[in-house]
C-alpha cells in the first residue's frame, strides 16, 4: 500500500491516531486526504500533519484507493450512502467502527471490497491491539498487504466479525476504565510525599509487574490476590464488577449489528 492514495471520511480522534501512527513509522502514501465537516479538526489536523489535503467534501476522500471510513456509528448510514456510485470500483473501504457489519456496509457503498477494524488509541504510540476482519471478496495477497501497513500500528490481527464488537468493549475501551483511577494515584501519592516524578514511575513500573504477574505466571487468580493480604478498596469490589457488568455489558449490546 506504499503507493496508494488514502482517503479518511472523519478527521476526529482516529484520524488523528493513524496519522501519527503511520507518521511515527515513516509509512507514506501518494497523497492523504481528509474529509470532514468541522473546520476546526481540519485545521488542527493540517497543523500537527502537514502533508494532508483536508476538504469537507467527502467525494474527494471517497474517491481514493483505499478509503478509511472514520465516524461514529450514528452518523455513518446517513454519510456513506451519499457516497454509493462516488467510491472507485477498486477501492479498498476499511471502516473503524463497531456496528455496521461487512453486509450493510457493503449496501450502503455498492462494493463488497470492505475490511472492518475495530482500532485502539494505543496506535498512537505504535501499540494497538487491533482486530481485522475482511470480507470474502478480498483475496490473500491484499490481505496481506493491507495488513503490513495496518500493523506498524500495533499488534494487528485477523478474527471473525462476530468478535469486533466484544473488542471494542474488552480492548478499545479498556484503558478509559482505568486511566483516571491512575491519574488519581498519581494525585494520591504526591498528597503523601512522593514528587510527581517518583509518583509516574511508582505506578507505572507497578502496572507493567501487575500484568505479568496477573497473565504470565502459573498463579490462579485467587493465589496472586492472596500476595496482598490488605486491600484498602476491597470493600467496594462488588460495586465496581457491577458497574463493569451493567455499563458494559448494556454498551455492548447497543454496538451489536
Amino acid at each position: 500500500m506504499k503507493t496508494k492514495t488514502i482517503g479518511f471520511i472523519g478527521g476526529g480522534r482516529i484520524t488523528k491516531i493513524f496519522l501519527q501512527g503511520f507518521q511515527n513509522k515513516n509509512v507514506t502514501f501518494n497523497s492523504v486526504t481528509v474529509c470532514d465537516t468541522n473546520d476546526e479538526n481540519l485545521k488542527k489536523l493540517k497543523k500537527d500533519y502537514p502533508f494532508v489535503e483536508t476538504t469537507e467534501n467527502a467525494s474527494d476522500a471517497a474517491s481514493k484507493e483505499v478509503v478509511f471510513i472514520a465516524l461514529h456509528p450514528p452518523v455513518i448510514g446517513e454519510t456513506i450512502s451519499k457516497l454509493k456510485g462516488v467510491i472507485n470500483e477498486n477501492a479498498l473501504i476499511i471502516s473503524l467502527a463497531p456496528k455496521f457489519s461487512i453486509q450493510k456496509l457493503s449496501e450502503l457503498l455498492g462494493t463488497e471490497r470492505i475490511i472492518r477494524m475495530i482500532p485502539n488509541a494505543t496506535s498512537f504510540v505504535n501499540l494497538g491491539y487491533n482486530p481485522v476482519c475482511f470480507s470474502s471478496a478480498i483475496n490473500k495477497p491484499k490481505k496481506e498487504s493491507v495488513l503490513a501497513v495496518l500493523s506498524t500500528l500495533g499488534n494487528t490481527f485477523e478474527t471473525e466479525e462476530s468478535k469486533l464488537e466484544a473488542y471494542a468493549i474488552s480492548s478499545a475501551m479498556l484503558p478509559t476504565y482505568f486511566w483516571f483511577q491512575w491519574n488519581e494515584m498519581e494525585q494520591v501519592s504526591e498528597r503523601m510525599g512522593l514528587t510527581q516524578e517518583e509518583s509516574k514511575k511508582a505506578i507505572y513500573e507497578t502496572l507493567k509487574a501487575s500484568l505479568e504477574l496477573m497473565y504470565n505466571c502459573n498463579l490462579s487468580y485467587k493465589e496472586i490476590t492472596d500476595l496482598i493480604p490488605v486491600k484498602p478498596i476491597g470493600e467496594s469490589e462488588a460495586e465496581i464488577k457491577e458497574i463493569l457488568n451493567t455499563k458494559l455489558l448494556g454498551l455492548f449490546n447497543k454496538i451489536k449489528p
